[in-house]
């Protein structure tokens, strides 16, 4: 009789996926609060006590302000036993209005979460609490670890905790991501590095005395002509862009300081840096051109993502168990004037319903996931919290995300992620080849992150 409800309790807690339907709405609810608070980078104070209080109710220890960044936290419920991290998101974008309408609102705002980091941290904490729950009613050993992880959009935040040690005791990491499909994340990235470009001049009336002055606009203008110049020099995967912040405030004077921020990406880790490096060398050589003085700050850098198949492949099981999502008649209703939005949608309504087969995939975006997966191994889930045919970083991403389609895609995130975890704990010979696999796709390679020494940058969306 013993053994019977022993084994009972086993199968009961070895898929959650009971536990965090009955326990949906609170996330839900999280999940709408974080994007109504609709926080950028660094500035997410609401968004990161509203997890952590939640993370405290539930019994976890809380380490705050980590890595220096006052929004960072890790929450870990400490049963012994492999150390399972979980990656939370919860920043969003600048320049996007808040509304769920299907349609273009000319509702303004200052920030949007086009990304569904709303989605992403309310899912995670929700997966977080289900393996919590699990290893509290079998006392299996093992260890969860929620890492509240600030700023990914621009702010390189996990590669400040990861360069501080916070991942070096960790077995393995798990995450996810909003799309408008559901898949096991066996992919690659590009990785990244970004720069603020300064020039700086000599003001003087551009009409009454234009010798007397030396422009810091052309020198943004002119490094913008080498670098875009060089896009024929460099290799196909590669991807530079560029946005002009400071441009001079009136036509009739000099400008005497200019800016220009740069994004840089690159497949490999040294791809980025030399590549960058052409970008610096492009600045300098537009400031002695112009004769004006350039300094310049690195903002953020991402590695490359690392891949694990081993991870993948077990986390597509998983998927595949819980299937993809249906949509009610309201939903359904919803999506399709939402289609009508979409420009050339690469996906139709109904495809939510289905599990994408496993395949790898070479992704030209970047994420600081990456610096993450070059010191654990990791994996996730990537799954239709948006209406399908929808990019990331649109309005249509910020509308679906406060939305029942949103939500419903963060309680399958949630499901997957907790789901993995467990099949972890209980097989840790997987979790042995996933590290096999790890070791042997990073080699040698020691690990110095691309933004090197430089502290948080904790303004830089103020």
């Amino acid at each position: 009789m013993r053994f019977l409800l022993l084994f009972f309790t086993f199968y009961i807690f070895s898929d959650v996926s009971d536990y965090i339907e009955k326990t949906k709405s609170k996330y839900d609810q999280l999940a709408l609060d974080l994007w109504d608070y609709a926080e950028m980078g660094y500035l997410e104070t609401r968004s990161s006590k509203a997890m952590i209080d939640i993370l405290i109710d539930e019994g976890f220890s809380i380490k705050d302000g980590v890595a220096g960044i006052p929004t960072a936290f890790i929450a870990e419920y400490n049963n012994g036993g492999p150390i399972i991290g979980v990656l939370a998101e919860f920043d969003a974008l600048p320049g996007l209005s808040q509304s769920t309408n299907p349609y273009r609102d000319s509702l303004g705002g200052d920030a949007g979460h086009a990304c569904g980091h709303n989605l992403f941290g309310a899912a995670s904490v929700h997966a977080a609490v289900a393996i919590k729950e699990y290893l509290k009613e079998t006392n299996q050993k093992g260890t969860i670890r929620l890492y509240g992880t600030p700023a990914e959009e621009g702010g390189s935040g996990k590669v400040y905790i990861a360069r501080d040690g916070y991942f070096d005791d960790v077995d393995i990491v798990l995450h996810w991501h909003p799309d408008d499909l559901n898949k096991s994340h066996f992919s690659s990235s590009n990785g990244n590095k970004s720069a603020r470009f300064t020039f700086k001049g000599i003001s003087a009336h551009a009409a009454g005395a234009p010798q007397n002055g030396r422009s810091a606009l052309d020198g943004v203008e002119a490094m913008n002509m080498m670098v875009n110049m060089m896009r024929e020099h460099m290799d196909e995967e590669a991807r530079i862009h560029y946005v002009i912040t400071k441009g001079g405030l009136a036509p009739n004077v000099v400008p005497e300081e200019a800016q220009v921020y740069y994004y840089v990406r690159h497949p490999k880790v040294d791809g980025v840096v030399e590549l960058f490096e052409r970008v610096v060398k492009a600045a300098e050589g537009a400031a002695r051109g112009t004769e004006t003085k350039l300094e310049y700050e690195v903002m953020h850098g991402n590695y490359p993502l690392m891949p694990n198949r081993v991870l993948s492949e077990m986390i597509n099981t998983e998927l595949l168990k819980l299937g993809g999502i249906s949509y009610n008649e309201e939903e359904m209703a919803y999506a399709r004037e939402l289609y009508k939005t979409l420009l050339n949608p690469s996906r139709e309504i109904g495809s939510q319903e289905q599990i994408q087969p496993l395949r790898f995939s070479a992704g030209k975006g970047s994420t600081d996931v990456g610096d993450v997966s070059w010191k654990v191994p990791t994996s996730g889930v990537r799954i239709a919290t948006w209406v399908p045919g929808t990019s990331s970083h649109s309005w249509q991403a910020v509308a679906a995300g406060g939305t029942s389609i949103g939500t419903k895609g963060a309680n399958l995130a949630a499901k997957a992620l907790a789901n993995s975890a467990i099949k972890l704990l209980e097989n840790p010979e997987i979790i042995k080849m996933a590290w096999d696999e790890h070791l042997d796709r990073v080699g040698d390679h020691d690990y110095q992150a691309l933004l090197g020494d430089r502290e948080p940058p904790l303004d830089y969306r103020k």
